[in-house]
């Protein structure tokens, strides 16, 4: 008997159940989210979801990669040799302000993952987050060997970046009612970049430092 071919799976409704299934993971985690809701919500149906992504736990595992893939390769490629550490150091910062800005599911997510400290976690540190931290400290070592950025402990100066972008995005909500206005509206955002932007030069650039 001939068996029938397999059919091709189509990028597009891919691409829509990886969006649907990253709003419904960061709205009610893993154990929460409901792979009938998450079908749905992309214009598919669960037997198109298992097809294209095996189960819920690969599916979860697919959303993460995603978001992930994108960071490293919007914020975290290969560096504008162009540009002095001190350039490079700020392009990292605001890169990541841009990835999260338009990425508003990544802070809850890995926040879910890192408080359930399970194994998606440990790869996350392994594979991402690790190496991250490290290329950030190493552009701050360069910035203060060639005299740009002023001397300070590197590891810690990186958390201090990297924190006062995510907690932003993170706090957003709560801050939004706090002062009375949506801090994720464009112009606040335009605005809280052009501040971040001012506060790290005015933290870490050397006094005398060209483009100081």
């Amino acid at each position: 008997m001939r068996r029938g071919r397999r059919k091709a799976k189509n990028p597009e409704v891919a691409r829509r159940i990886l969006d649907s299934a990253e709003r419904h993971f960061a709205a009610q985690g893993m154990a929460g989210a409901r792979t009938d809701e998450i079908a749905t919500d992309a214009r598919a149906n669960k037997a198109m979801l298992y097809y294209y992504f095996g189960d819920k736990d690969h599916l979860h595992r697919a959303v993460l990669e995603n978001l992930f893939r994108q960071l490293r390769q919007n914020v975290f490629g290969t560096p504008d040799k162009e540009k002095s550490p001190r350039e490079q150091l700020f392009a990292i910062a605001l890169g990541y302000f841009d990835f999260l800005a338009t990425h508003p599911n990544y802070p809850r997510l890995v926040q879910r993952e890192a408080m359930e400290a399970g194994s998606n976690f440990a790869w996350i540190a392994r594979e991402y987050l690790r190496p991250f931290h490290k290329k950030m400290a190493q552009t701050i070592e360069a910035g203060i060997t060639s005299g740009e950025i002023r001397r300070v402990d590197p590891d810690h100066a990186a958390f201090t970046v990297l924190g006062s972008v995510v907690s932003y995005f993170a706090a957003a909500p709560i801050l939004s009612e706090i002062i009375g206005r949506n801090l994720l509206a464009p112009r606040e955002v335009a605005a809280r970049k052009v501040a971040l932007l001012d506060f790290l030069d005015h933290a870490l650039t050397a006094k005398g430092a060209k483009g100081s």
